[in-house]
């Protein structure tokens, strides 16, 4: 079979394609506030397209009585509404079967973030409009910004009024066109005061609350601003269509640029400045170039601090890695299109030798490379040449040990290389000499940097001169062409040194960036694949190990919030300071050695924390306390801390959504249960409270001795099915299948009845009442009485007979405060809110018989109602359970009086 007949794309799919029909266009009419004029634009819009010929239908447009508006409606063809019930009112609602039936080319949608009636297929609007796009119908709309979702807040905080209809941010975002419809403050007022925006009793309101004219210039700000937003995303969209472009000074950007020298600080605060007044994003970045690994270490955590400041007062940070700063500054200003760039620039007699400037300044190399671009220089304090900054403040050993070594292998290279070239290399031409020179230079480049390599290429050229040139033993010349084969010489050996030495120092740092680079992933993958938090410290200890020389170790918190550190593979344990810490876990600061608090201690502790969650401390220490603090290996270990943070973060959300998962599971077979359990019991315990109180009937006529203990079991069997009640009803509650019968209720007709339900148990107990006179209750009294029947049979089962008990009830502003309580023994310390669970019961009530499901019932109850319960001990050595229900004004009764 032909390879072509594989690639033949499939008929069906090709039919497919050419039978969808194309996403519809939307066209969103944006406003500050009503009153703007954006229905009034969009029915103009529409008569424009209805007079180039296009099928255009009004779907809702609101003319909200407006004589201007409603003239505008004159000509476009309306689609007939659809008519809903809803609470008894006839409610007219959007049609949108009808409007998908006529399906025309353009629909008229007004007020986009509209609530649908009940009984409508969507319960917003937008969702409609998203339906008939879908179609393949375009779409005019209009919109406020106080509907948009993610301004909703802001504008509520700025008006003092929250707008409940808001729409996604996408749907605004993904919109086709976006019209904005604006008007200034002040003409929007006076059409206010002219009644075209409400009738004139609702227009001096308006005024003094919504339309306040500061309220207006805020909603005017926002309304331009998201505009602009979205204008920006369109222009950013297209630059990155177009490749590299000049930057477009469409708004202010401002991209700092952070030196290795002092005065960053300085740099940094007046750019934090300058964006403040300008309002803009300001990005801050260092190039990371060759010389960057030769500074000292100070000036390189001087670079670390700097990008960290920019960071705290609002910058976007990044470090960028370039051999030339004005090109890398370059690339990133226009990939973020950035058009203002601040610099510093140090002035003093030291950058010119002789009065001549051999080299252009930063600022000048960045001007000619980017002239489309704005420089601004910030002027920093003069250095001196022997100022402390400019020193490499690092031992003499350190600073001189790899050149000292190049300087004597260079000597040594070179006898050898004299030594064989006159013992066996007279007869060659001197030029193949000059060669074998010239590659000692590159091997000592090679091996020990540039300054040996510039070293070796000039003792090279002594020698050759004075054992091969004539005359020897002389640095004499009789041949003035040797002059330039010397010059040629010296100047070759340079130049392939310092390349040498370059690439040398390049392949260096790269292969650094790769070990850096493969150690994140291992340890990503690994951490990835763990399964408890001592995987995670056992795969954390053997890469950080292994990346910094450095004994680790990390501290989880148990139960008790303790830290304790988890063993290393070989069982070994560093020695940490438990008070440090745990100031470390709780404040989410970095301590110890190269820090700020406690530097002396002779390791580092740093946080393991996401944004919502500190879940460890992370030790190090390293046997060369220096290499830990350079900028690059700092930069390292955070990026190791933030994968152990996302690691022990993936545990403790798994292992949260087990728990929550287990305990569903428990629930739902806890009610299955419960509902079960109490549906078998009822049946039996029906027929046998019938058979009860049928044999109570007989032996009452014959006046049997027997009565007092039939009564007896009746009054078991009703408690037994008052339990099996509860069960039912605990069942019904998870199950989330009670529905409140609100009604109004007389307090006291339901506490009268929870009492008579009560009778026999209360026969041998005091019950007090003060209850208001003629309160009623908004509720559902089977419940609630419910709540007295459980809450007396609890004082009941922990008191003796003849107990005071009482019900009391206050009313507290615009709630009832009602006091069930008890002269008993108490509820015990510390069990206040533990006696409201399922199947809950202290250990003082082993012997008391229940299953712990009344309370929780009550509180259910009263939850629902849109109460709140708990209990106190009061001043009688009882128990006092209280709650609270919200009082709602009754409705008035009017009588109607007929004629006397």
């Amino acid at each position: 079979m032909d390879q072509n007949e594989f690639q033949r794309p499939d008929p069906d799919d090709l039919l497919t394609l050419a039978n969808k029909k194309p996403r519809g266009k939307l066209k969103i009419f944006f406003g500050a506030c009503a009153g703007i004029g954006k229905t009034y634009a969009m029915l103009q819009e529409a008569q424009r397209l209805l007079a180039q010929g296009l099928d255009i239908i009004v779907g809702v447009v609101e003319t909200h009585e407006r004589q201007e508006t409603a003239a505008l409606l004159k000509g476009l063809p309306q689609l007939p509404p659809k008519y809903l019930h809803h609470h008894d009112r006839r409610v007219t609602a959007f049609d949108i079967d009808g409007a998908l039936a006529r399906h025309p080319a353009i629909i008229l949608m007004d007020e986009l973030a509209f609530s649908n009636p009940k009984g409508c297929r969507h319960p917003k609007r937008w969702q409609d409009v998203d339906e008939l796009l879908e179609a393949g119908i375009d779409v005019l709309t209009t919109i406020n910004v106080q509907h948009l979702e993610s301004l909703n807040d802001v504008v509520g905080a700025i008006t003092s009024i929250r707008v409940r209809e808001t729409i996604p941010d996408h749907i605004f975002d993904q919109a086709d066109d976006v019209v904005l419809v604006d008007l200034p403050p002040d003409d929007l007022r006076q059409r206010l005061k002219d009644g075209k925006v409400y009738i004139s009793g609702q227009a001096e309101r308006a005024i003094e609350h919504f339309f306040r004219k500061g309220n207006l210039i805020a909603l005017r700000e926002l309304a331009l601003r998201r505009t602009a937003d979205r204008v920006d995303d369109q222009m950013r969209a297209f630059r990155d269509t177009r490749g590299q472009k000049p930057v477009w000074h469409t708004r202010d950007n401002l991209l700092l640029c952070i030196g290795y020298n002092a005065g960053n600080e300085k740099l940094i605060r007046t750019a934090a400045r300058l964006a403040a007044k300008l309002d803009c994003v300001w990005h801050a970045v260092y190039v990371e170039t060759p010389k960057l690994h030769r500074l000292p270490e100070s000036k390189r955590r001087t670079i670390l601090n700097a990008l960290k400041l920019a960071q705290d007062l609002g910058a976007e940070t990044a470090t960028l890695s370039d051999s030339h700063e004005e090109k890398a500054i370059l690339r990133y200003a226009r990939e973020h299109n950035l058009g203002k760039i601040l610099i510093g620039r140090y002035y003093g007699a030291y950058s010119k030798l002789f009065g001549y400037k051999w080299r252009p300044d930063f600022a000048e190399r960045l001007g000619k490379l980017g002239p489309d671009l704005d420089l601004i220089i910030v002027a920093l304090k003069d250095r001196k040449p022997w100022d402390k900054e400019s020193r490499d403040t690092r031992p003499f050993h350190e600073k001189w040990r790899v050149p000292i070594q190049g300087f004597i292998m260079a000597i040594v290279l070179c006898t050898l290389t004299t030594f064989f070239s006159r013992t066996f290399l007279l007869t060659l031409d001197k030029a193949n000499l000059v060669t074998l020179y010239l590659l000692g230079v590159v091997i000592i480049a090679l091996f020990y940097g540039r300054w040996p390599s510039v070293f070796a290429a000039f003792i090279n050229v002594v020698s050759f001169d004075l054992f091969f040139v004539q005359p020897h033993w002389s640095l004499s010349v009789k041949e003035m062409q040797y002059l330039l084969t010397f010059t040629v010489m010296l100047i070759v050996g340079v130049v392939v040194g310092n390349l040498t030495a370059g690439i040398r120092y390049q392949a260096r740092v790269a292969r650094h960036r790769e070990q850096r680079t493969r150690y994140l992933y291992e340890i990503t993958r690994e951490l990835s694949r763990a399964l408890n938090e001592e995987d995670v410290a056992r795969i954390s200890y053997h890469f950080l190990s292994n990346s910094f020389q450095a004994k680790t170790g990390l501290l989880l918190p148990d139960s008790n919030h303790r830290l304790y550190q988890v063993k290393s593979n070989n069982g070994g344990q560093m020695q940490i300071d438990e008070a440090i810490a745990k100031w470390c876990f709780d404040k989410k600061q970095p301590a110890g050695a190269g820090t700020d608090t406690l530097p002396g201690v002779p390791y580092q502790l740093l946080p393991i924390t996401t944004p919502s969650q500190v879940f460890a401390v992370l030790a190090i220490e390293s046997s060369n306390l220096r290499q830990l603090l350079v900028p690059e290996q700092q930069r390292l270990l955070q990026t190791f801390t933030g994968i152990i943070a996302n690691a022990l973060e993936r545990l403790h959300l798994a292992r949260s959504a087990e728990s929550a998962k287990l305990e569903t599971e428990r629930e739902q077979l806890c009610n299955s249960l419960l509902a079960a359990l109490s549906d078998d019991l009822r049946t039996p315990l029906t027929v046998m409270f019938g058979q009860t109180e049928i044999l109570m009937l007989n032996l009452s006529a014959e006046n049997s001795p027997h009565t007092k203990q039939i009564n007896q079991i009746r009054q078991q069997i009703l408690s037994t099915f008052r339990l099996v009640n509860n069960l039912l009803d605990m069942a019904r509650i998870q199950s989330r299948g009670i529905q409140l019968n609100l009604e109004w209720y007389p307090l006291k007709e339901i506490v009268s009845s929870a009492l008579r339900s009560l009778e026999y148990s209360l026969q041998r107990y005091n019950v007090e009442l003060s209850l208001p006179a003629n309160l009623f209750l908004h509720c559902d009294a089977t419940l609630l009485e419910r709540v007295f029947i459980n809450l007396l049979e609890n004082a009941i089962k922990y008191t003796h007979e003849q107990t005071l008990l009482g019900i009391q009830a206050t009313i507290e502003q615009k709630q009832i405060h009602i006091e069930v309580w008890d002269a008993g023994i108490g509820v015990p310390s510390g069990q206040e809110q533990l006696i409201f669970n399922k199947f809950s019961r202290t250990s003082k009530e082993s012997a008391i018989p229940g299953v712990g499901l009344g309370l929780a019932i009550c509180r259910a109850i009263i939850e629902i109602h849109g109460g709140k319960i708990w209990v106190t001990n009061n001043k009688r050595g009882g128990a006092s359970f209280h709650f609270v229900l919200p009082l709602e004004e009754p409705p008035k009764i009017e009588y109607a009086l007929e004629g006397i």
